[in-house]
């Protein structure tokens, strides 16, 4: 995992397994969001099975996709919701986290 921080509340990294949820938890993050859409690529873990073993370990996980078209109103609304209810840290992810990165920075501005 290559975990970059965007600030004290929020760092992203590309596709994680449910594996790598122990670690994650050992960091210090309390909540996940997932903005990659299930079945990209054939061999990427899906959302349901990801989402199960954080909920094992404790940890609040929601599902807020953004599709290869980039970012769209109904997904910065998604967004808006998780920063508004989960608590932080907060680890989003997706295949890069380049899609994470841009999900927050427009939902920070759409909480303005």
């Amino acid at each position: 995992m290559d975990i970059r921080q965007i600030n004290d509340e929020y760092s992203v990294t590309g596709q994680i397994t449910p594996e790598d949820l122990d670690q994650i938890k050992a960091m210090g993050f309390k909540a996940i969001v997932c903005n990659r859409p299930d079945h990209e690529e054939p061999d990427q873990p899906t959302f349901a099975d990801v989402a199960e073993r954080a909920r094992e370990l404790g940890l609040e996980i929601a599902h807020v996709p953004v599709g290869r078209m980039g970012v769209d109103g109904d997904a910065i609304a998604g967004m808006v919701d998780v920063l508004d209810d989960m608590p932080r840290p907060l680890l989003g992810y997706c295949r890069s986290g380049a899609r994470s990165t841009a999900i927050y920075e427009k939902s920070l501005h759409a909480r303005d």
